[in-house]
């Protein structure tokens, strides 16, 4: 058997999320579509084959499978959700509509010795996300673990190695998860600890130097962590042959070019042009007001940009992180689209399909990211900067983007990161901005009526972006945030927190 652990993606959203609970106990994981080749995979049999979750249902006509053949290769399996009843419905059990659909935190009892669960405490905090169960165990299987009412929430098949279970072990709500995928690498599949943070490093810098030394590279940089890091990264792979490109559209936050230009040429000697492009973009968004179509605008503009100042590049380089790719609808598997990133849009797709994109951090976290650039020696008031969407403030913008509503935004986000910062929070939560809302209310300022806009501030804390909850920011720093907002906007005369996590909301509000 191999090093590596081999994730079959059935569309869940948590994916990747398997991945990296993999890489971060020290084994290689490869994500590949649910169907991919049995043969590729026997030519170069992985150490383990873990079945992701995924929307579907396996009672639907046409539902995602595997070839059967996988089950008999004599590879350790670890099918989890969908996995678990697919490998159920495959090898004769029987899967049926719950009565009672499990969502959100559940505990795990326990019912006997399993190697999967070994140092695992009884009642331990699982989460689930099902419709379908498990109702009649395949031939050969043994029930390991029940939720609380006694659905049946792991199996197992010790001779042959395969296991399953109906909750997700990846996600951090799941209190003891991370054990139990460690159990299943370590205990069941013997795969050796071989990769790090630092082998990705070399291996990414080696296969830019194979596939772009002599060719003309070009990145877009933003000044965010994403694109700074990957320009360290190409430049050192390939020198001075990398051409970084920072386009200012216009939807930046307040001061940010200025701030981004002197970070990337002075104190990173980066080589950087610079494109303001920015009256550009916001004639292109002018009357928009639907956020896809706004993303769509933004993504088909940058490649616009790119194609009017570069006509004979070979490869274009993007930061484009894993979230990204999930949320607008992955090629890994069926999972549906949350929201289009402007990377994703048709005209870089077009670009892939020529096979003229690179994408280097494609299966990468945020917090990933931070970790190269660590490795890179980028400074860290530059790596650990909150998280900016490409798209800008058009998305912080909802309704119709015009200059008036940018200058108002750019204001009230500055402020409130300046508070953030004066508290000391602004390091303790993942990201932090404020949106401006399309709605209007009354109010009294200076003994007269008053009708202004509405700003809402989000903060949230998270890990890798994929969930996150409210940050629970004291009420002296939303206070002084909102005294100031409204005190120096006279177009703002109102202030609101958001308090909801994600799920079900996203972080950005479009």
């Amino acid at each position: 058997m191999g090093n590596k652990i081999l994730i079959l993606d059935f569309g869940s959203q948590y994916t990747q999320l398997i991945a990296r609970r993999v890489r971060e106990l020290g084994v290689f994981s490869e994500i590949q579509p649910f169907h991919y080749d049995l043969k590729k995979i026997l030519a170069e049999p992985p150490a383990g084959v873990i079945l992701s979750g995924g929307p579907a249902s396996t009672l639907a006509p046409g539902a995602p499978r595997v070839d059967k053949k996988l089950f008999a290769a004599g590879i350790p399996i670890l099918g989890i959700c969908y996995g678990m009843q697919l490998l159920t419905r495959m090898l004769g059990g029987r899967v049926a509509r719950s009565a009672q659909r499990e969502y959100g935190n559940a505990q795990l009892l326990l019912a006997g010795a399993s190697p999967l669960f070994a140092g695992v405490r009884d009642r331990s905090t699982v989460w689930m996300s099902h419709g379908d169960s498990v109702a009649a165990l395949a031939p050969g299987y043994a029930v390991t673990a029940r939720s609380a009412d006694g659905a049946i929430a792991a199996v197992e098949d010790r001779r042959n190695r395969i296991f399953a279970v109906q909750f997700h072990p990846e996600v951090v709500h799941s209190r003891e998860g991370k054990k139990i995928l460690a159990n299943f690498l370590f205990a069941v599949c013997r795969a050796p600890r071989a990769w790090s943070m630092k082998n990705f490093v070399e291996e990414e810098t080696a296969k830019l130097r194979a596939q772009c030394l002599g060719k003309r590279v070009v990145l877009g940089v933003s000044g965010g962590v994403d694109s700074t890091t990957l320009a360290v990264l190409a430049r050192e792979a390939l020198g001075a042959k990398v051409t970084s490109i920072f386009v200012n559209n216009g939807l930046l936050r307040l001061d940010e070019e200025r701030e981004v230009l002197d970070n990337l040429r002075r104190r990173l000697k980066l080589k950087v042009a610079y494109v303001d492009a920015s009256r550009r973009f916001l004639a292109g968004l002018k009357g928009i007001a639907a956020p896809e179509r706004k993303r769509k605008v933004i993504g088909r503009t940058f490649i616009d940009v790119f194609y009017g100042g570069l006509k004979d590049f070979d490869f274009l380089i993007q930061g484009t992180l894993y979230p990204d790719v999930i949320e607008s609808n992955p090629v890994q598997g069926p999972s549906q689209t949350i929201k289009t990133h402007h990377n994703r849009v048709r005209e870089v797709q077009k670009l892939e399909r020529q096979g003229r994109i690179i994408e280097p951090f494609r299966f990468l976290f945020k917090d990933e990211v931070r970790q190269v650039a660590r490795l890179l020696g980028i400074p860290a008031d530059i790596l650990d900067r909150h998280p900016f969407p490409g798209p800008g403030l058009a998305v912080r913008v909802l309704g119709a983007v015009t200059p008036a509503k940018l200058a108002v935004l750019k204001q009230a986000d500055a402020i409130f990161i300046e508070e953030l910062r004066r508290s000391g929070w602004y390091d303790k939560v993942w990201q932090a901005f404020a949106v401006l809302l399309p709605v209007r209310s009354v109010g009294v300022m200076g003994d007269e009526r008053a009708y202004g806009n509405v700003v809402a501030l989000r903060a949230v804390t998270a890990t890798d972006g994929m969930t996150a909850d409210w940050a629970a920011l004291p009420a002296e720093v939303l206070d002084a945030a909102s005294r100031r907002i409204v005190r120096r906007i006279r177009a703002v005369n109102r202030v609101v927190y958001d308090v909801t996590s994600k799920p079900p909301a996203t972080i950005e509000w479009e």
